[in-house]
């Protein structure tokens, strides 16, 4: 005979199952739902077909150049743009959110600045100007989108370590270098995790920013190029793309995070 606590635990598991197989028919539904009334409204002229297109016309625009190759550079450009200048904000945030950890006067002197280039627009034509209209440039644009709030975030994480456990490593005789390695770190890896899973999405948005205005291929050239030839379709198009790639950004960041908790 089945213990009543095993029961009860077997009952909830299953709910919670049945809960995520709802959500997850839900999301499709929804998905599916506004795309059969999108192309129904455009066939029918609810619509017009010409400025808002149609599901079907996106697919054709896609199917099209996919099958010339021309839409692959575009491609290549913004995720290889959108993965180096992620790279670097989490090289850089979590390498100054310790040096801000280690040298609390630097933290304390610096902290203002952040707070300010954080909160400040960021302004690709500016960047343009002073770099260059190059990849490099678009890359730095993305960077400028999410560092600063990434730093922000990291340090203070840093700071609001277990107190307990840092007066540990202390009464044992370690310095700040076994508080970093032992304690800091190591408790600090969701947080860099839900941190990096922002940022891929604010490096995205910032590649795109740049790219309409100093870039010759990328899905941001793309947008910009369509709308001037009043090719909707591929605005429409580039811009599912790009709802495409941060959602498989994004899962692929959250499978990491998953697999760090297990």
């Amino acid at each position: 005979m089945m213990p009543e606590s095993s029961y009860y635990q077997q009952q909830y598991i299953c709910r919670q199952k049945r809960e995520k197989k709802f959500i997850s028919f839900l999301r499709i539904f929804i998905l599916l739902l506004f795309l059969i009334l999108w192309e129904i409204s455009a066939r029918a002229g609810l619509i017009d077909s010409f400025i808002f297109s149609s599901p079907c016309m996106i697919w054709h625009s896609f199917y099209s150049m996919c099958k010339d190759g021309s839409i692959f550079p575009h491609l290549s450009v913004t995720i290889t743009e959108t993965l180096i200048s992620f790279l670097f904000v989490v090289l850089l945030g979590a390498g100054m959110a310790v040096l801000l950890w280690i040298c609390p006067r630097i933290a304390k002197i610096t902290e203002p600045y952040l707070v300010v280039l954080n909160s400040l627009p960021k302004s690709a034509p500016l960047l343009i100007v002073w770099l260059g209209a190059n990849e490099r440039t678009i890359i730095v644009c993305g960077m400028s989108v999410a560092v600063f709030g990434s730093i922000l975030n990291l340090y203070t994480g840093f700071c609001e370590a277990d107190p307990e456990k840092l007066k540990l490593i202390e009464t044992l005789g370690g310095g700040k270098k076994e508080k970093l390695t032992k304690i800091i770190l190591p408790s600090s890896v969701p947080l860099l995790l839900s941190v990096m899973k922002v940022n891929i999405g604010l490096c995205l948005v910032g590649v795109i920013i740049g790219e309409f205005i100093g870039a010759r291929k990328g899905l941001g050239y793309l947008i910009i190029y369509s709308s001037q030839t009043f090719k909707l379709t591929w605005v429409l198009m580039s811009i599912i793309i790009l709802c495409i790639i941060a959602i498989i950004l994004y899962g692929i960041l959250g499978l990491i995070e998953k697999r760090t908790h297990r």
